[in-house]
């Protein structure tokens, strides 16, 4: 479909009264979704001035929410965003089987000049020619000359930091003009692997996209800060704990007031929720209209965090040393998340296959008794049992 096709005759005041478009019209023919998406309308919304902040020393002005495209199935919703101010876009080629680099490309035709777009290598790309080729093709997914953020996917550790041939990579990348800065994304361990970006003596990397939200430590905290002091852009995500559903809260969303919480931290200069329609698109972009953390707020995240406390994992990693076969918990409970409280099914199977068979669950089988031991009290033995008859 072309980017007004199907919308011919909708104004943007109508066209923002869409629900939830996105996950429907993957299920619809494409010539039916300009009926079915107006069939969905709800309420009226007007978009709120947007807010911005510098992305560290990369000199980006950045929405403070901005939008995670991991699992959004449509470009639609996307250029609604786009077109309301929305300025980053957070994707990699890895998400929905490959498919999400070309939705973005699909919504960023004729706004590629007021977006700046972030992608991924392959998590397991270390080597100068597979750096290279990563970028190359994203490239081609996207649909651009040139990618703003390139970001070393899914880091433990420190390590990567510093490793000499990744970098002599993203070098050569740079002066061809494919890409602008450089960042690294992490969910574990957050804490060592900002730190090592701000003592790598050269200062390499600009940004960092991390896993943070009111369930962080406060060495999470302490480490975002002293990146953002020494000129690393951060980028927060996880920043709805899972978005899991729960009737603890009755009608009421907690993911406002998550958002509005990292949002508090000056440090953080954006936010990608990840948005699969408009329904998420208008929850989520609402919070720069009204970005106070009130007291109200929190009693919402006490409600929601004494709802999830029995299975949410902050993926500290602080178990991982406490299991003697090297099973990779925090990764194994990272693919439970996407499976039960982003309800994507591919994204937890892709993301739980990346994990080595000798650190999987299965190994978990031949334990008597499970010795890993959580701090904050999750039952690992339990969670393991349920990757593996959701995952296995």
């Amino acid at each position: 479909m072309s980017q007004t096709k199907g919308f011919k005759g909708m104004n943007r005041r109508e066209f923002l009264k869409i629900g939830v478009a996105g996950t429907a019209s993957a299920l619809i023919a494409k010539d039916a979704l300009a009926e079915t998406v107006q069939q969905l309308a709800s309420d009226q919304f007007a978009f709120p001035k947007p807010v911005y902040r510098t992305l560290g020393r990369t000199g980006l002005k950045v929405t403070v929410v901005s939008f995670g495209a991991m699992l959004t199935p449509e470009p639609e919703v996307m250029r609604v965003a786009f077109d309301n101010g929305v300025n980053y876009v957070d994707t990699a080629r890895r998400y929905m089987g490959g498919r999400n680099e070309e939705i973005v490309g699909q919504a960023l035709k004729g706004r590629r000049d007021k977006v700046f777009v972030a992608t991924k290598t392959q998590p397991a790309s270390i080597a100068k020619a597979d750096i290279i080729k990563d970028v190359e093709t994203s490239l081609s997914k996207l649909g651009t000359d040139y990618i703003d953020v390139i970001q070393l996917h899914n880091l433990d550790s420190g390590e990567r930091i510093f490793i000499a041939e990744t970098k002599e990579a993203l070098l050569k990348l740079k002066e061809q003009g494919k890409v602008r800065f450089f960042g690294v994304t992490t969910h574990k361990n957050v804490a060592d692997v900002l730190n090592a970006v701000v003592d790598d003596q050269d200062r390499f990397f600009d940004t960092a996209l991390v896993a943070y939200n009111f369930k962080s430590g406060k060495e999470v905290a302490g480490a975002i800060g002293r990146a953002a002091k020494a000129g690393i852009g951060i980028i927060g995500m996880k920043t709805q704990q899972g978005g899991y559903s729960t009737s603890a809260l009755g009608a009421i969303s907690p993911h406002q007031a998550a958002l509005k919480w990292v949002l508090q931290n000056p440090h953080v200069a954006t936010t990608i929720p990840g948005m699969k329609d408009m329904s998420h698109l208008k929850e989520d972009i609402a919070v720069m209209g009204m970005l106070k953390f009130t007291s109200r707020d929190e009693r919402i995240l006490k409600r929601y965090n004494a709802a999830i406390a029995p299975f949410y994992c902050s993926f500290c990693g602080k178990c991982e040393s406490t299991c003697p076969h090297g099973v990779e918990i925090s990764t194994i409970n990272r693919s439970l998340m996407y499976a039960e409280g982003y309800k994507s099914g591919e994204l937890a199977l892709t993301t739980y296959r990346e994990i080595p068979v000798s650190a999987s669950a299965a190994v978990c089988m031949n334990c008597p008794a499970c010795t890993a031991r959580c701090v904050n009290g999750l039952n690992i033995a339990e969670k393991m049992e349920r990757a593996r008859i959701i995952l296995a």
